[in-house]
Parts: C-alpha cells; structure tokens; sequence
C-alpha cells in the first residue's frame, strides 16, 4: 500500500521545485520531506529524483508516478469529501501558450471562474512542449497547444498560419546570418523557421530568444531579428517580411481535452473553443 501522506510530500517536492521549498508548503523541515521520500523511493524500489545540489529533476520513474500520485490524492479528497458530506469543489487544471494568456482569452477564463463558484481554477501558462507533458502526465485537465496538424486528438483544432515579422528598421540583406528572435528550443514556430531557412540554404543565427512573446515583440521592435509567429502575435512596430523569406506551411493550435474530464472541465474547454473559432474568424478577415 502507498503511504498518501508520502504521495503528498513528492508532488510537493515537485510543484515547489525542491525539498525545502516543499517542506514550507506542507509545513514540516527539509530533512523530514527527504526522508519521506527516501522512504517512498525504498517502497517502489527506484530513484525517483535526481539531485544535482539544491535542483532536483524527476527520473523516468518519477514521471510515471507522478500522474498516478496526483490522481491518487485527488481521488482520496473526493472519498472524503463523500463520506462527510461536505460540499466537493472540482479544481480544473488548464495550459494556455504563453502567446495566448492575452486579455481576451483571461477575460474568457475569468467569466468562466465568476459563474462556477464551486470550481477551483489552476491556470499554467508555458510552452507547447510543457503544456503537452503536462497533459499526458496527467497534471493538466485542459490546454492549448501549438503542434503539427493532424497529430492526434482533440476536441477542436483550427489552422495557424505563420508570418515571418520584423522591424521596419531591420535591414535584412545587410544583417549577414538571419538573426532569428525566437522561443527557447522545443517550440514548433522555432523548428518550423529554421527547417525553413536550411531548406532554402540560408544561414541563420539566434540574436535573442525567451519564453515570453512580449519579450518576442520588444525584440522584434527594437530591429534584432526576424520571428516566425502567427498573425494573432503581430504588434505595434511590427511589419510582415514573408517575401523575403522562405514560405512556411501551417501549423495547428488544437484544445485538447483528458478522457476522464468532468462537467465543469468540458462547460470551460467549450467556452474556450467558442473563443478560438472567434479569434480564427477575426483574425482571418
């Protein structure tokens, strides 16, 4: 049998990103919450960390539990919430990219959380690559994600179409290598943009990348580069270049929804999908 009070401690140590972090969370010492997992890791038979000084990393072991560990707590809080009688409150889980956290889509989510007073919303706003582990990890009920077409389900997914975009000020031909702006490796925009550019044999470098599409823009702004993005990205002092470089062929967005999703998780992706297909006719006219 599993310890949950052992189940709570790991993913503790997980969403804090460490052993001391997580021993503030659950209110107990450092030293208490690595022995609780040195006992966890002796019950499995397996490592489920790697400790490289105070950063930890989940070992593949440890990313199969972690589904199971969540799912296992989250299950116990319903039986207890069951059998007293209290009143259960449904936490939903939900990945948007980080070019989609805009005002919009946070309105959207916000009427959402305003109506459902008993839902509990937990919203990640990260990269496609994370948001994605995230889903089949189980640590997400809902998300967006940026992906090639076609590859996989989903319960709804619209055409992205890419523009190359720069600074009226940039000048490309006399800037050697293209200076790509661009999101850190892993991001489908960035491998779309370089298989582009060594397919037409252009050479390209890196001039600036980060995690945030307003740093992105700021970059584009400022004339250090050229970014690959959907035309939802384009902004202020920004201006589409697609005749000078290579053309590129769409990528997909596509809402992806868990198999065992409640009520309240399809009401919320249903309201998120009603979003899309707006945004998908606006940006289109």
């Amino acid at each position: 049998m599993l310890d949950l009070d052992l189940l709570h401690s790991f993913v503790s140590v997980v969403d804090a990103g460490g052993f001391t972090a997580a021993g503030e969370r659950v209110h107990r010492s450092q030293s208490t919450v690595s022995q609780q997992i040195r006992k966890l890791e002796e019950s499995l038979d397996c490592a489920l960390f790697v400790r490289e000084g105070r950063q930890v990393s989940l070992t593949e072991d440890g990313e199969r539990l972690l589904g199971y560990a969540r799912r296992m707590l989250a299950l116990s809080t319903e039986v207890r919430e069951a059998v007293s009688g209290r009143k259960r409150v449904d936490v939903i889980r939900l990945g948007i990219p980080d070019d989609f956290a805009a005002d919009t889509l946070t309105a959207v989510v916000s009427a959402f959380a305003r109506s459902h007073p008993d839902v509990r919303l937990s919203v990640r706003c990260d990269l496609t690559a994370a948001l994605t582990r995230g889903l089949e990890r189980g640590d997400l009920d809902v998300a967006l994600v940026k992906r090639e077409p076609g590859a996989g389900r989903a319960l709804a997914a619209w055409p992205e179409n890419l523009h190359w975009i720069a600074s009226p000020a940039l000048d490309l031909a006399a800037s050697g290598p293209v200076p790509l702006v661009a999101f850190p490796q892993g991001c489908i925009y960035r491998n779309r943009a370089i298989h582009a550019l060594e397919a037409a044999g252009k050479h390209w470098r890196i001039a600036y990348e980060s995690p945030n599409l307003l740093g992105l823009q700021a970059a584009l702004a400022g004339g250090l580069g050229v970014a690959l993005l959907e035309k939802r990205c384009i902004g202020p002092g920004h201006r589409v270049i697609d005749a000078a470089l290579p053309a590129v062929p769409p990528t997909e967005l596509a809402l992806c929804v868990i198999d065992t999703a409640s009520a309240p998780v399809r009401r919320l992706a249903g309201a998120i999908q009603e979003f899309c297909e707006e945004e998908t006719t606006r940006l289109a006219a």
